[in-house]
């Protein structure tokens, strides 16, 4: 019970690692908030973890206020903790073929999401004296894949970001952290390959020492770590949480 008397919310909590993210916090004692712009995936898994949701797109500012309400209405004030873990992807492709709107609701939610919800939430972080952040960035951050640039360099600023903002937090008693998931069974998993096969899994698979695919409760239990206070002493790090993926 590492989380235990905690308030989290999870963004894009509704289905992958956020779900397990969600479901390993509420295990470890946390009450937990929900969003994702898929209302009917959110409401689902809120009501098999007992805990609340709200339909929320990251990349609008004006849902990410309104989320921001909602937290403060279930919780009585900001949450302690903040997972930023909403993501998307654009299809395999040469870089010079990804059009300009993949491009830019591939920042929008992967990007400019992180900086809604630092306006949005760290005020009030500040005032408190205390708040962890935790981005979920991924292994694509530190070992790009080829065909998938742009989602690349998405993550890869996600990592940079995490660590500007730890630098620039850390007087007022805010961590922030990072895990870089290599890809798992989740709904991105088919966009990141372009297409599943036997051939392409096992392709895929051989480039991972320990021979599996991430899972939501790998990325509960690492997410769950890095936002308790056991990890009091830690910011600014960017977890490879891979099987080897990066070594």
């Amino acid at each position: 019970m590492q989380l235990h008397g905690k308030t989290a919310i999870v963004t894009g909590g509704g289905s992958g690692f956020g779900a397990g993210i969600a479901k390993i916090f509420v295990e470890q004692g946390a009450k937990v908030l929900i969003a994702d712009i898929n209302l009917d995936a959110a409401r689902e898994i809120a009501k098999e973890l007992g805990c609340d949701y709200a339909e929320t797109n990251v990349a609008d500012s004006s849902s990410v206020a309104a989320l921001a309400e909602t937290a403060d209405a279930q919780f009585g004030s900001a949450p302690d903790i903040l997972v930023n873990n909403a993501g998307i992807t654009h299809l395999p492709k040469p870089m010079e073929d990804v059009s300009e709107d993949e491009f830019d609701r591939v920042l929008n939610v992967n990007a400019k999401s992180v900086f809604l919800t630092t306006k949005t939430f760290v005020p009030a972080f500040k005032v408190r004296g205390s708040g962890a952040i935790l981005n979920i960035a991924s292994t694509a951050g530190v070992s790009p894949r080829p065909r998938l640039n742009w989602y690349n360099a998405s993550k890869g600023w996600m990592i940079t970001a995490t660590k500007a903002m730890a630098v620039e937090l850390a007087p007022f008693g805010i961590r922030v952290n990072a895990i870089n998931p290599v890809a798992g069974e989740t709904p991105l998993l088919k966009s990141f390959m372009g297409e599943d096969t036997p051939e392409i899994r096992a392709k895929f698979l051989s480039t991972i020492p320990l021979g599996r695919f991430s899972t939501p409760e790998d990325m509960g239990n690492a997410a769950a770590f890095l936002c308790s206070d056991a990890a009091s002493m830690i910011t600014g790090v960017a977890m490879e949480v891979d099987g080897g993926r990066c070594i």
